[in-house]
């Protein structure tokens, strides 16, 4: 066609329609905007890229994995920006990626048999519990278990899967650790800004509508960055301590990606330490007796026990550096006489007769936020967990605890055993390596804190899990390819 002929944007605006079309919005949105509110303006900016992003996960469901991963480490801390069920996405974005999933099947096989593992099935099986829990006769409200049991066991039923199906490549995990460790490295960042400058207008709001109470202890603020408490920051940063260190020991022949590993490791140990959460130093601690077992090394265990010895007197026997605000409240983790502990203490001590003729507790929902919210006038809403353990005990009793412990260790016993004894490859055993010590030093964390089911922390370790289970096949592919090329080798 002649250029001279061709009809190009502007000509468009010489037309009747178009013009009118676009005249009209323009007024739509002036007029919503003068009556509701900047938000309607907002919002009709963010639809057109929501429904181009909605479309791009239909088509690619992979991305979807990438977005939940992102948006777990901002998803509790936007509510102080915004009031929004922000939580309720990632089970609409769970939703998409299984929909595109059913679509994609008409056009080309999907292998669901990907998905088929012993992980998959402890998923299913603690999703089951958490059914059975709704004809528990102790339930008080089954909207409270609809809202709590997401993130019991919802979301790693959904997860899982999918990362069998979709997110199952090295080069995926490789992706995670690269996402994890930017967050994490910018969750650092937010919190010095909350240490040397000071906490934003939305975050102050925050602190006086309550949470001083727990995150301004003695005049000294407790750093929570972005995430939803300084507890969950701790953890958070703890776990990304023990995971980027074990993955910097690992890393041969790649200066920037080690630099960049030893950089997050440092940054979030720093975290951790500023978050003021005493249970968080249950994460290295654990995560590093877990490396020492990893490596099946009697010199290198008899010095890690030495370093550990050295930890524990420097904080529980001595009072050097006392009058940094961080170390003193960490000291404290270590004093068996310390007023905190003595109330969690007695409020297991309650829990424990409350329970002890409820096997099946009472009820998903029944304590913390979700009790408080839906059955503030009940027993187990009244009485602090201060514990995903406890937590659990409360809401599906002994039985329910016993299996969750069981699926826990099941996991990371598994990991183990593939990074000592199965995979064979260095650098996949490396990365399995870190997983299985940050799983070990969250589960240990988790008896103080209620960190395991909240954002990001439980996102990271269904992921976490399922690369644990995924790892031997690639180590498998792996080594069968080497043997080939032996074979070829010898053939020419």
């Amino acid at each position: 066609m002649n250029a001279f002929e061709r009809t190009y944007g502007p000509d468009l605006l010489k037309k009747p329609i178009p013009i009118t079309i676009l005249v009209s919005i323009a007024v739509c949105i002036g007029l919503l905007t003068a009556s509701k509110g900047l938000m309607v303006a907002m919002a009709f900016i963010i639809l057109p890229l929501a429904i181009i992003y909605l479309a791009a996960v239909l088509l690619n469901p992979k991305i979807g994995i990438i977005t939940i991963l992102i948006f777990s480490f901002f998803v509790i801390g936007l509510s102080r920006y915004l009031t929004a069920t922000w939580g309720l996405l990632v089970d609409g974005l769970l939703f998409l990626m299984y929909l595109s999933l059913f679509f994609t099947s008409f056009k080309r096989k999907i292998n669901w048999n990907d998905a088929k593992s012993q992980l998959t099935l402890l998923a299913a099986i603690w999703m089951g519990y958490a059914f059975l829990e709704l004809v528990n006769p102790e339930v008080v409200s089954r909207a409270a278990w609809f809202y709590a049991m997401r993130g019991f066991a919802l979301y790693q039923l959904l997860l899982i899967p999918l990362v069998f199906i979709l997110f199952n490549k090295p080069k995926d995990l490789h992706l995670v650790f690269t996402i994890w460790g930017v967050l994490s490295l910018l969750g650092t960042l937010k919190g010095m800004q909350q240490l040397f400058i000071g906490v934003d207008p939305f975050e102050q709001r925050w602190l006086d509508a309550g949470a001083n109470v727990t995150h301004i202890l003695f005049g000294k603020l407790r750093i929570f960055s972005f995430y939803s408490d300084a507890g969950q920051f701790g953890a958070s940063q703890g776990h990304a301590g023990v995971v980027f260190g074990v993955l910097a020991i690992y890393t041969k022949n790649n200066f920037k990606r080690k630099l960049f590993y030893i950089i997050v490791a440092i940054t979030g140990i720093y975290g951790m330490l500023i978050s003021g959460t005493r249970g968080a130093i249950a994460v290295p601690a654990m995560g590093g007796i877990m490396y020492l077992i990893l490596r099946k090394n009697i010199p290198v265990l008899i010095a890690g026990a030495i370093m550990g010895i050295g930890v524990y007197v420097f904080f529980a026997h001595t009072t050097i550096m006392n009058n940094n605000a961080q170390i003193r409240r960490m000291r404290t983790a270590f004093d068996p006489n310390d007023a905190s502990l003595q109330v969690r203490l007695a409020n297991q001590r309650k829990l424990s007769n409350y329970l002890a003729s409820r096997p099946f507790g009472g009820g998903i929902g029944s304590t913390g936020n979700w009790g408080q919210r839906f059955t503030p006038y009940t027993f187990l809403a009244n009485t602090a967990t201060d514990s995903w353990y406890v937590s659990i005990w409360a809401d599906m009793g002994i039985i329910g605890l016993y299996l969750h412990l069981f699926i826990l260790f099941f996991v990371l016993v598994t990991g183990a055993y593939n990074v000592m004894f199965r995979i064979r490859d260095d650098w996949i055993k490396g990365q399995i390596a870190a997983l299985t010590c940050g799983m070990a030093g969250i589960m240990a964390a988790s008896y103080g804190n209620g960190v395991f089911g909240q954002f990001p922390t439980g996102t990271l370790m269904y992921l976490g899990m399922a690369f644990i289970f995924l790892a031997p096949r690639w180590d498998k592919k792996l080594q069968e390819e080497k043997e080939n090329e032996q074979i070829l080798l010898i053939e020419n």
